[in-house]
Parts: structure tokens; sequence; C-alpha cells
């Protein structure tokens, strides 16, 4: 069982700086963000990915073999305090070696005849130019999980060929909670950087799907603009990414409640009190019932 060392805070030793690009110290100066905090894992030894590699058949690719040996996985996250509350919000994570699990591996509690993921293989997803041919859940392809994206999906680390797996065949996919795969990156290098340039805000990876990231994540996106290059995150105009929101008002603390005062009696020009309520009206002594204002 795998020991989880205590968080520490981003800036606290140089090589977690180093293998977070140093975009810590952009979230620390960042209006609202708290408790930005990192996980100091060990690297993994030589013998565990060995194991790994000889236990599924499957040779890493060396990008991903350096990451291991310098950190057993990776798990960053950072809050906001809007007010006196704390939201968890940021959250970047790659699976240690030993949860780098096969995504279509039954489960030893499943129920006999349940459908497996090869049963609800979609073949309508074609290859085209401008996206890859999708991975398979049957033995066409072999597929790793590298991050659970908290609920949101899973990004994979894909064998296209099947076993034994080269490291050449592999690609990162998103497999969203539709079943539907969606193209990242074609090496782990090239996603890493893609994790930490949009700061493991919510959803992220549906920026890199046809239907995009939710309103709500759209929200944090203009609010934290992702360091990232040229992609269509919000397809709507150039300067969507503009933040529109004042930070200095958004996360100011509320120092004082407002509490709406009753109306009081309206005050005559001439300085003296008038009545409280509507004018009082008299009947006039000739008995003719005309009200007579006092």
């Amino acid at each position: 069982m795998e020991e989880t060392p205590p968080p520490l805070l981003g800036s606290n030793k140089p090589h977690l700086e180093k293998l977070t690009l140093g975009v810590t110290r952009i979230l620390e100066s960042s209006p609202g963000v708290t408790e930005v905090t990192i996980i100091d894992k060990a690297p993994a030894e030589r013998h565990m990915i060995s194991s790994w590699e000889q236990r599924n058949n499957c040779v890493l690719p060396e990008d991903l073999k350096s990451f291991y040996l310098m950190t057993n996985g990776f798990r960053m996250t950072w809050n906001v305090k809007l007010g006196e509350h704390t939201i968890p919000l940021g959250s970047m994570a790659i699976n240690s070696i030993s949860k780098l699990t096969q995504l279509n591996q039954s489960s030893l509690y499943s129920l006999p005849n349940a459908p497996t993921l090869a049963d609800l293989e979609d073949d309508t997803q074609e290859a085209s130019e401008s996206q890859p041919e999708k991975p398979h859940f049957d033995s066409r392809s072999v597929i790793f999980e590298l991050d659970p994206c908290n609920g949101n999906g899973k990004v994979c680390l894909v064998y296209k060929r099947g076993k034994p797996a080269l490291a050449q065949d592999t690609e990162i996919w998103f497999l969203d909670r539709a079943l539907y795969w969606h193209f990242l990156t074609d090496t782990f290098t090239a996603y890493y950087r893609l994790l930490i340039t949009h700061l493991g805000l919510p959803q992220w990876q549906y920026a890199f799907t046809s239907y995009g990231i939710s309103p709500q994540a759209k929200q944090w996106f203009n609010m934290y603009k992702p360091i990232t290059y040229n992609t269509n995150l919000l397809t709507e105009e150039t300067d969507s990414f503009v933040n529109k929101l004042d930070p200095s008002k958004v996360f100011k603390s509320k120092n004082k409640t407002l509490i709406p005062k009753k109306k009081g009696p309206v005050q005559p020009a001439g300085g003296q009190k008038g009545p409280a309520g509507p004018p009082s009206t008299s009947k006039s002594s000739s008995g003719s019932g005309n009200p007579v204002r006092k």
C-alpha cells in the first residue's frame, strides 16, 4: 500500500517548482487563490517500471518512464476564497505506476453476463484527417488510466496496436462520461504541458471535444485564463478569455452586513413633523360631508 506524504505548499521545494513549470507562482499571485498544494511523492524505482511492463506486456514511452523516475505520480490542488467560504477548484493528477491500470479489465465483483466495455463498442466514430482512429475497448487497443479527472471522464494512455504493445504506438486520449473518445496528444510530454497550462481547471479536457466546456466551467475559464496556446477553448469571440469581472470585488470579504432601513415618515419642507399616516379627515360643521384637510 502506498503512503501519501503530507501536502506541501507550492514553492517549498525547488524540484517541485521545476516539476510544475513555475505555475505555482502564477496561481499564488492570482486573486482569490489560496492553498496551492502539491503532494511530494518519491521517485519510482526502476524495478517497479520493469515489473509493470512485464506484467502488462507493454513498453512504457520514454517520457513517461522519465516522469515516473522523477516522481511516482503527481497531484496538485488549489482553492479559491469567495467571501468567507473556501472552494476546491483546481486539480491536476497523474496516477502512480501501481495505479496505472488497464481500463477494460473486468471487476472481480461484476455480475454474471454483465455487459463489458467491449460490448459497448461504438464503431460510428470513424477516423478522419483531423482525428486519428479512435481507441477500441476490445483487444485491438490496450488502454490504461492516467487521470480519473475527478469523475468528469478519464484521460488514458492508449496503445493502438494491441499486445505486445510498443512505446511508439501510444497516444493520449480523453474518454468522456458518455464513453466517446477525444484525441488529446501524441505524447505524454505534450499532454503534461496541457495539464499544467490549463491550471487543472474543472472539465478543461472538454475544451478538446466538439461540445466544449460547460457554462459553469466557462466562468472559471474567464476568471483564470489558462496559459495555453491557440486552441478553440471558447469558440465565441476573439476576446472571450478577457476577464470581464473585477476580482477585487468578487473576492472581497464581507466586512459589513447591510440591513435594510425602515421607511420613516415623510418630512415636510418646513421641517415640521408630519403625520405618521395618511392625512386625517373630518366632516364640516355644515354637515355637507366634504372632507376638510387639517
